[in-house]
């Protein structure tokens, strides 16, 4: 009798596609989540803005933001000039990959700025850039 109920039984069998649409959907969510993460990591600041320049995201990167008080953050947490010296001294020879991005508003004096920059070489790393903001997309 057993071999008779087992007849009437359709073979179970996996479905692959459904599993790869989920992971492709899964992919471009994570893609996502990680491109975003490089724009908060700074505090809000009124950009300049510039002509040339291109998108540059990538791991290792910390953002050091200047407000237009002169107030310096490192990754959103405030932060003095002689403490930022030393803590990216820390970082730096934690990882020597290490990137900084620096933001900082239109209206900040230069001279904080170069500061800025200046303890930034003096922690030992060179890859360093300036953020802008594309004029196209500010006209939007």
């Amino acid at each position: 009798m057993q071999s008779n109920s087992f007849r009437g039984r359709k073979k179970a069998n996996i479905q692959i596609i459904p599993l790869i649409d989920i992971m492709f959907f899964l992919l471009a969510s994570f893609m996502l989540v990680s491109l975003s993460m490089a724009t908060t990591k700074s505090v809000k600041v009124s950009l300049p803005t510039a002509q040339t320049g291109n998108p540059d995201n990538h791991p290792n990167t910390l953002a050091i933001s200047v407000d237009v008080t002169g107030g310096i953050y490192l990754d959103k947490r405030p932060i003095g000039r002689n403490e930022l010296q030393a803590e990216l001294t820390k970082i730096h020879a934690a990882n020597a990959a290490t990137r900084v991005i620096i933001t900082g508003d239109v209206d900040v004096r230069y001279g904080i700025v170069i500061a800025v920059l200046d303890r930034v070489r003096g922690a030992g790393i060179e890859n360093v850039a300036f953020q802008t903001r594309d004029p196209e997309a500010h006209a939007r």
